[in-house]
């Protein structure tokens, strides 16, 4: 899951053109908090009793531990932070890399997971890459883009809804999944599940622990460089047009034509 700034706030960009993510509030990305529910789901579908655990995982700076506080107290029983400044300005490349070696270490703590829970995309880059690229260096099946989520034992069918048609698709057990905001509206953390977060086991990881390399990240690894950014110009005050003589409907059109709207 991803941290990301809050839509709402004034959002702007650091000197070497990348989003200021320290000096701006930010949430937990929407997109992510349909893939947290999911993940849910399937644990309360395999009952209690049974060793089903959700473990939510994010990258980013300090701040970004609120992302998986946010999980912790939907639901989920544990979490892990990845934090290092190194990582800072990381492209899509990076960013799967090193949230492939957080699952391998994951995996080798606590076994390796059935499913790997994505969103379709975050809400501030929309890229929607990652879970593939997940999918790649985990060398795991990927059923992306779900917005019905079908389970029964090992075996997993979504339904993806495309531009012109519906798809049906299945997959075994291990895989990367991601879900759209079509597969169910997420859970409210209630007073209890918010009380509980505090008490479970919440992990921060530095690159170091995972065995990845300071040079493999960052913006100085990067593929793409964003060269320039221009403000966005002041909203400027609207246009009233009066009918009082009957000309309103030519003056609305005139103007909707110049704006080629019509």
């Amino acid at each position: 899951m991803k941290y990301v700034p809050d839509a709402t706030a004034d959002r702007q960009f650091e000197s070497d053109n990348t989003v200021d993510r320290v000096g701006v509030d930010g949430l937990l990305s929407e997109l992510d908090e349909y893939a947290v529910e999911q993940a849910l789901q399937l644990k309360e579908k395999a009952g209690e009793g049974t060793e089903t655990v959700v473990t939510a995982l994010t990258i980013g700076p300090e701040k970004a531990v609120d992302a998986v506080r946010k999980a912790l107290q939907m639901g989920a029983d544990k979490a892990v932070h990845v934090s290092d400044e190194a990582i800072a300005g990381s492209d899509y490349v990076a960013t799967s890399l090193v949230l492939a070696k957080a699952i391998e270490k994951i995996a080798a703590d606590s076994g390796s997971p059935d499913v790997v829970m994505c969103g379709m995309a975050s809400t501030d880059a929309s890229g929607g890459v990652v879970p593939a690229m997940l999918a790649e260096r985990l060398g795991l099946p990927q059923v992306t883009l779900a917005s019905v989520v079908e389970t029964q034992g090992d075996q997993v069918r979504v339904k993806r809804d495309g531009d012109t048609a519906t798809e049906v698709i299945g997959g075994t057990m291990p895989l990367v999944l991601s879900v759209t905001d079509q597969s169910g509206e997420a859970r409210y953390p209630s007073f209890k599940g918010i009380m509980a977060a505090k008490k479970k086991p919440l992990e921060t990881w530095s690159l170091g622990d995972l065995g990845v390399d300071a040079g493999q990240v960052g913006l100085a690894a990067a593929w793409t460089t964003v060269e320039d950014t221009t403000a966005r110009p002041p909203r400027t005050a609207g246009e009233i047009v009066k009918d009082e003589d009957g000309s309103g409907a030519t003056a609305l059109t005139e103007f909707l034509a110049s704006k080629k709207f019509i």
